[in-house]
Formats: structure tokens, sequence, C-alpha cells
């Protein structure tokens, strides 16, 4: 019986996103559009995750070049880490690091936040009001994050190779110019573009699932807590499903 009621929520909660997801799209062409609003998440979005991105981005390229540069060197290959380091932080570990990191800091920050407005009856004030919450707090949110994170994510790649610069400065007396040299002509569009879209659809998720859990939130300080701990661990699932989805399609397209 247990096993059967744990499958049947997971359906209902599939289904219940579903809807939200639905109505998210229905909501976002329809006016009146909260530009303002939007602008503000935006800055809040962007400006609370930079620190937190740039710190675990620099210690990304700082320990994929402490990493890999012995195994290089056995091999007499030196010369190649910044285009192997290039080309791994841009085409996934830079997305796929940035986003989990991103997901942990804004995922969980707006469950926690629609999640205390709901239990304080915030968001029912706002309908009794005339006010659509979900345009002005869902809508709004999920845009900002689907912009902001790949913003991020450029920024994040460049210091992650900026780390692995001055690893190989220490190590191999290696110049700036020498190393980004090596390291951008090491890349080519098919690296950037399909990196660069799917971070896109993992901005969208992350801010879908944190409005999603704090929006449906349970009554009481429990339900606020349970939201931000589960919309964390719902985003970093679905951002690991979308990537192999991406990597899948970008496979097939390349064979082609």
């Amino acid at each position: 019986m247990f096993g059967f009621t744990s499958i049947e929520r997971f359906f209902i909660e599939i289904g219940d996103f579903t809807y939200f997801t639905k109505r998210f799209f229905q909501e976002i062409f329809t006016k009146p559009f909260e530009y303002k609003e939007l602008l503000r998440q935006c800055y809040n979005i962007g400006n609370k995750s930079l620190f937190l991105v740039s710190v675990t981005a620099f210690i990304i390229g700082l320990v994929i070049t402490l990493q890999t540069r012995p195994t290089l060197q056995e091999f007499g290959a030196e010369s190649w880490m910044p285009s192997m380091v290039s080309i791994s932080i841009i085409r996934e570990i830079g997305p796929v690091i940035i986003a989990l990191t991103f997901a942990g800091r804004i995922a969980s920050g707006i469950g926690a936040e629609l999640g205390s407005m709901r239990v304080t009856e915030q968001i029912d004030a706002m309908e009794v009001s005339g006010t659509n919450p979900f345009k002005y707090l869902v809508v709004t949110r999920v845009v900002a994050a689907t912009l902001m994170l790949p913003i991020l994510v450029i920024i994040g790649d460049a210091i992650a190779l900026y780390g692995s610069y001055i690893i190989e400065n220490l190590k191999g007396d290696v110049s700036l110019t020498l190393y980004f040299t090596k390291a951008i002509n090491a890349l080519s569009y098919t690296d950037i573009i399909p990196a660069t879209i799917k971070t896109f659809f993992f901005g969208f998720a992350i801010g879908l699932v944190g409005c999603y859990k704090g929006f449906n939130c349970d009554k009481g300080t429990v339900g606020v807590g349970m939201a931000a701990n589960s919309a964390v661990v719902f985003a970093s699932m679905l951002l690991f499903i979308l990537d192999f989805i991406a990597v899948f399609i970008t496979d097939i397209f390349f064979e082609i």
C-alpha cells in the first residue's frame, strides 16, 4: 500500500506541475505586463547569485587544472591544457555546476519566499484585492531566472578560465594572451551555441520549480521549510534530465 501511495503522489505531483506550467504560458502572454517587477527580480536574482557563482567558477577552473595537469605532463601534452579546459568548461562543466549552484540559491529562496507569503495569507489577500498574484509573483520570477542564468554562466565560464590560467601561469609560466588565444581557438560555434541555449531551459526550470513549490506550499512553518528543500531537490533532478536531453539532441544533430 505504501508503494502504491508513493507512486500515486508522484503522478499527482507531475500533473499539478504540468498544470502550473500550462498556466504560466497562459499568463505570460496576457496583459498587464509587470515590467517593473520583472526588472527588480532580474536585479535581485542576478545580484544575489553573482558572488556565489563567481567563487564557484573560479574554484572549478583551479581544480580542473590542478587535477588534469599532472596527467598531461606524463604524456608531454601540457600545451593542450588551455584547449581541454576551455572545451570541458564551456560545453558541460560550467553550465551544469553553475546551474546547480544557482538552483541551490534561487530555487530555495523563491520557494521559501512564496511559501512564507502563502502561509501568512499574503497571496490570498492579493487575490481578494483584485491583483493577479500568479502574474506578479510567478511569471516575473520565472522570466527573471530564465534571463539571468545564461548571463551568469557566461561570466562564470570566463572566471573559471581565468582561474585555470592562474595555475598555468604559476606552473608553466604561460602568459595571459597565449593562454586565452589557445582556449578561444579551440572553441567553435557548435561548442558555444548549444551550451548557451540549454542554460535558458535550466533557468526556466529552476524558476518554475521554485515558484511551484512556494506557491503551493502547505500551511505552517514546516511547510515553508519543506517547500524550500524540495524545490532544490526537484530543480536539481530536473537539471540533470534536461542536460541529458540537450546532450542527446546535440549528439544526434552532429551525427547528421
